[in-house]
C-alpha cells in the first residue's frame, strides 16, 4: 500500500486540519468533534442546510460548506456514516433560529443516524426537516442501501438548496425547491479500479487490468456488470442512455451537467468523456446551460467517473446561477 499519511488512525483529524488550514475564510472545525461549519455562521436570519455522510470523497461534504451553500457539514470516519452525536452538535452549530434543513444521501446507515440527531434536537425545539438524495440510476438497491443509492448529483442538490436559504426562503419552500432538484437530477458511473481505505491497507475489490465495472457504488458496491473495457465514447453512450431513459428529456429542455472524477481519473480523460456527453445532448436537442468537470465527489484513489444531468426549469435555473462561495464550488 502506498499511501502519503503519518498514521492511520489520524487521517481524518489531519485531513480536516488540513482543509481549515487552506481555507480560514470558509470553514472552521467545531471543537472535540468532526464537524466542519461556516467561519461567518450561524448566518442571522436564514434556513440553515446541514449534510455529511463517511470521509473518502472529499471534496464532499466539508469542501461545500460556505456562503450559498452548507452551514455545516459532517465527517465519518473513512467509509462510515457519522453518529448521531456528531450530527447533533452540527445541527445545533448551524442553527440560527429559523429551522434546519438536513441533506441526507440515500444510505441506510446515514438516514438512521441522521433521523436518531433530529429527533434528539427537535427535542430541544429545533425545527428540523429532511430531503434524502437519490440520484443513481444504476441499481434500485445495492449493498448500503433502500432504493436508489445518493452519489455525485448531489452537489447540484447541495447548490439549490444553499441559493434557497441564502435568499432568506422558509423551511417549508426550501426543502419544497430541493425536493424538486432532487426529483429533477440523475447520475450514472463508472469504475476501472479499486480504492484502498487505509486502515486495511487492501484494495476493497479486485479488477482486472482489462475490466470496468458498470454502475460501480463510490464505497465499492456493485454495479450492473462487469466487462472488458470498452473506448471512451461507447461507455458515454451507455451511462446516458441509462440516464436519458430515466429523465425522459425532450427536445428543447435545458440541463446542468457534472462529470465527476472519481479521484485517479487524469482531466484529459474527463474532458474526453465531457466532449461526447456533449454531442448526444445536441443530437437530442437538449440545451446545456452549464458544464462542471472535475473532481466534486471522489472515493479515494478510485479511477472512474460518474456523469449527472440536472434538469432546469427557471425557478432551478435562477437558483442554480446565484452566487456560492465554498472551498470546492464557486459561483460568482
Amino acid at each position: 500500500m502506498k499511501k502519503l499519511i503519518n498514521n492511520v488512525e489520524n487521517v481524518l483529524d489531519e485531513a480536516l486540519a488540513g482543509i481549515c488550514a487552506a481555507h480560514p475564510q470558509h470553514v472552521k472545525k467545531l471543537e472535540n468533534v468532526n464537524v466542519l461549519v461556516r467561519t461567518d455562521g450561524p448566518v442571522k436570519g436564514k434556513v440553515a442546510l446541514v449534510s455529511g455522510g463517511g470521509s473518502g470523497h472529499e471534496p464532499l461534504d466539508g469542501g461545500y460548506v460556505g456562503k450559498g451553500m452548507l452551514d455545516a457539514a459532517v465527517a465519518g470516519a473513512i467509509f462510515t456514516s457519522p453518529t448521531p452525536d456528531q450530527i447533533y452538535e452540527a445541527i445545533k452549530a448551524a442553527d440560527s433560529g429559523n429551522g434546519v434543513l438536513i441533506i441526507i444521501l440515500n444510505y441506510t446507515g446515514d438516514i438512521m443516524n441522521f433521523e436518531m440527531a433530529k429527533d434528539m434536537v427537535e427535542m430541544e425545539g429545533i425545527k428540523v426537516d429532511t430531503v434524502i438524495v437519490n440520484d443513481d440510476v444504476a441499481v434500485e438497491n445495492s449493498t448500503y442501501t433502500a432504493g436508489r443509492r445518493g452519489i455525485a448529483g448531489t452537489i447540484f442538490i447541495n447548490k439549490i438548496a444553499g441559493a434557497a436559504a441564502e435568499s432568506r426562503r422558509s423551511l417549508e419552500e426550501v426543502k419544497a425547491v430541493t425536493q424538486k432538484a432532487i426529483d429533477n437530477v440523475r447520475s450514472m458511473g463508472m469504475a476501472l479500479s479499486s480504492c484502498i481505505v487505509p486502515a486495511s491497507g487492501k484494495p476493497i475489490f479486485e479488477i482486472g487490468e482489462d475490466e470496468m465495472e458498470i454502475g460501480m457504488g463510490v464505497h465499492g458496491e456493485p454495479g450492473i456488470r462487469r466487462e472488458k473495457i470498452k473506448s471512451a465514447d461507447e461507455i458515454v453512450n451507455e451511462l446516458m442512455s441509462k440516464i436519458l431513459d430515466d429523465m425522459k428529456l425532450a427536445s428543447g429542455d435545458e440541463v446542468a451537467v457534472l462529470v465527476n472524477g472519481l479521484s485517479s481519473t487524469p482531466l484529459i480523460e474527463l474532458y474526453i468523456i465531457n466532449n461526447r456527453v456533449s454531442q448526444i445532448l445536441k443530437e437530442k436537442g437538449v440545451k446545456t446551460h452549464k458544464t462542471f468537470v472535475g473532481e466534486y465527489m471522489t472515493s479515494l484513489e478510485m479511477a472512474g467517473f460518474s456523469i449527472s444531468l440536472l434538469k432546469l426549469d427557471a425557478e432551478l435555473k435562477e437558483l442554480f446561477d446565484a452566487p456560492a462561495d465554498s472551498p470546492a464550488l464557486k459561483v460568482l
